[in-house]
């Protein structure tokens, strides 16, 4: 009999696998860049709770195991900035990063109204960016970060009035 993933929001007990799970799953990023130095790689504990404390965060859970995380935090001109979406390489192509994404969306934009969503990643994840592109986001700008990284921004609007999440 197969467990079922359920999604809820994290808490402080979870920054330990959050960051053990960050840390496998930016891995083919840091190929990908040939850069290991990059953030989610050397991110602390310590560091991770703060934002988790400053933030809104969500698991998605295989019995007691954190197999996805996202991340998000809303400015005060109704912004929110999603980050660090990550899927466990084995749950990775089931839809559970589009289901996270849809969950944080809805969170911000019930409790928080918010007008727009922002998230970025790098100009060769080409897996990030067609889920997000197939999410409604859109290329708002790049930024050179390095000799071999330029990171893209994306960007869609909330949806007015009642929050209906994508299919």
């Amino acid at each position: 009999m197969g467990m079922s993933v359920t999604i809820s929001a994290a808490n402080d007990q979870d920054a330990e696998q959050i960051l053990k799970l960050q840390y496998l799953c930016y891995q083919s990023e840091a190929e990908l860049y040939g850069d290991y130095s990059i953030e989610p790689l050397t991110q602390t504990l310590d560091s991770l709770r703060t934002e988790l404390a400053a933030g809104h965060a969500l698991v998605a859970r295989l019995g007691e195991e954190v197999v996805a995380s996202v991340r998000g935090s809303v400015d005060e001109a109704g912004t929110v900035r999603l980050g660090k979406l990550i899927v466990h390489p084995r749950m990775q192509r089931h839809g559970l990063g589009g289901r996270l994404l849809n969950a944080i969306e809805e969170h911000y934009a019930t409790r928080f109204a918010a007008k727009r969503f922002q998230l970025f990643t790098g100009h060769r994840s080409e897996g990030n960016l067609r889920l997000y592109r197939s999410h409604g986001y859109a290329q708002v700008g790049t930024e050179q970060s390095g000799p071999r990284l330029t990171i893209v921004t994306l960007e869609k609007e909330a949806p007015a009035g009642a929050y209906a999440p994508q299919a």
